[in-house]
């Protein structure tokens, strides 16, 4: 890896974490291209570099995250299900994000997905109008519900934010307040993976480089700045627009690698 390539990812990193297009497939597709998504340091980087994407919620949310213990161990217990299922599919886990057609794939039917979400759930917004405080009290057992939610973000190309706020909508939350319950989500989920990735790392011999962990501290950096940007912006446009420009793109950008994949380059020998 360069530091050219290191920025490249963090960039991408900052800009999708938080929206529901999914930031590990990016990557994938993105290190593929590049043809360092094999690298065990790029995989381990991949993980790392969404500690800079959590500090970004804690410096905008700051005051809400300290709001009271109780909003803690909700957000362990939506944690719970990706904390174990990621412990039993590791290996599985492993295998999936070196494969750019599974991203291909996930995000086709991801984008049809978020083409009906809206009308879907168009009663919780207007629920909301009539009620402004109804969608801000969650409930262990819808933390718990949305934490089952993101567990289908481990198939790469699915989008943890996308899934866990989905799961959010069907639990009668507004757009806004699930993704905002899927930022303050990510922050154990993120910790977790990166913590267990380490481990692996080192459980398997290698050793960071002094150059390896200056393209951590870039990318970290990097990832910070860019997904300050994105939140704010993604909030606003959500609450008003909704996820159909989001789908669109999924789909767009699905197909074109499937249509590469079968008629020009097999995306799995990138």
């Amino acid at each position: 890896m360069t530091s050219i390539e290191a920025i490249i990812l963090a960039v991408i990193e900052g800009v999708t974490e938080y929206l529901p297009i999914s930031s590990t497939g990016h990557m994938i597709i993105a290190s593929s291209l590049m043809k360092i998504a094999g690298d065990d340091f790029t995989k381990l980087f991949t993980i790392v570099i969404q500690l800079g994407a959590i500090l970004s919620v804690l410096v905008l949310y700051w005051k809400r995250f300290f709001q009271s213990l109780d909003f803690y161990f909700k957000l362990l217990v939506a944690f719970i299900p990706a904390a174990i299922l990621g412990l039993l599919l590791n290996d599985v886990i492993d295998e999936l994000l070196e494969s750019p057609l599974v991203v291909a794939i996930s995000l086709v039917l991801g984008g049809f997905l978020l083409l009906k979400v809206d009308d879907w759930f168009k009663a919780n917004e207007i629920y909301d109008k009539a009620n402004p405080d109804a969608h801000t009290k969650i409930s262990y057992l819808t933390a718990l519900k949305i934490g089952f939610f993101q567990c289908l973000a481990m198939i790469p190309g699915t989008s943890r934010s996308g899934a866990s706020i989905v799961g959010g909508m069907t639990q009668k939350l507004n757009r806004k307040t699930a993704a905002e319950f899927s930022f303050f989500l990510a922050i154990p989920t993120m910790l977790g993976a990166t913590s267990k990735k380490l481990y692996d790392y080192y459980q398997a011999g290698f050793e960071l480089s002094s150059s390896q962990i200056n393209y951590l501290i870039i990318g970290n950096v990097v990832a910070f700045i860019v997904a300050l940007i994105a939140i704010k912006s993604f909030i606003d446009y959500l609450s008003k627009k909704g996820f159909k420009v989001f789908g669109y793109y999924r789909i767009i950008l699905g197909i074109a690698l499937l249509l590469i994949h079968f008629f020009i380059y097999p995306l799995t020998t990138i």
